[in-house]
């Protein structure tokens, strides 16, 4: 099971799932203080500012994030849920969520996951520059794209609703 939320829920929601593994997409990292219960291997960490595009002082989602990301996953025993965040749990931690979703089960319809993230939380509105990126690496062939275009623009919000995606 997979666990969004913002940094600000961090803690409380690796306490509350017993979570043993956390995926971090955000600037400055260093204002993350790894919650106690997770070991240091299992806590990856990405540091990325939340824009599409490259932008001159800021550090886009790039390729290497995304291969980041999927080698940690494909590398979670799954014996304990994952928590992915980013600073407001909207838009990098719910693109990381998404992504984790689709490299573990290949077979996943990628329009059903979108609706779910969506009716779980209106606040989420996944990175779209990361969904780019992952879809080319995991060959979906433009679906992970299509799905999260097709579920629109989320509510707009300061902080995430939190939600969870179930892996099968």
């Amino acid at each position: 099971m997979i666990h969004v939320c913002s940094l600000a829920r961090l803690h409380n929601t690796v306490s509350e799932t017993g979570a043993r593994h956390v995926v971090t997409l955000m600037k400055d990292i260093s204002q993350v203080k790894r919650p106690p219960s997770v070991m240091e291997a299992n806590h990856l960490l990405l540091d990325m500012d939340d824009i599409t595009m490259s932008i001159d002082g800021y550090v886009h989602p790039n390729a290497d994030h995304v291969e980041k990301l999927i080698t940690f996953v494909t590398g979670w025993d799954r014996s304990a849920p994952l928590v992915v965040h980013c600073f407001a749990g909207i838009s990098r931690s719910t693109a990381g969520a998404f992504i984790t979703a689709c490299a573990l089960n290949p077979k996943r319809d990628e329009q059903s996951l979108a609706k779910m993230i969506r009716a779980s939380s209106p606040t989420a509105q996944p990175n779209s520059l990361l969904i780019s990126l992952a879809d080319d690496m995991l060959g979906r062939n433009g679906r992970m794209v299509a799905a999260i275009d097709q579920i629109g623009s989320a509510t707009p919000a300061t902080e995430g609703t939190p939600f969870r995606i179930d892996l099968e």
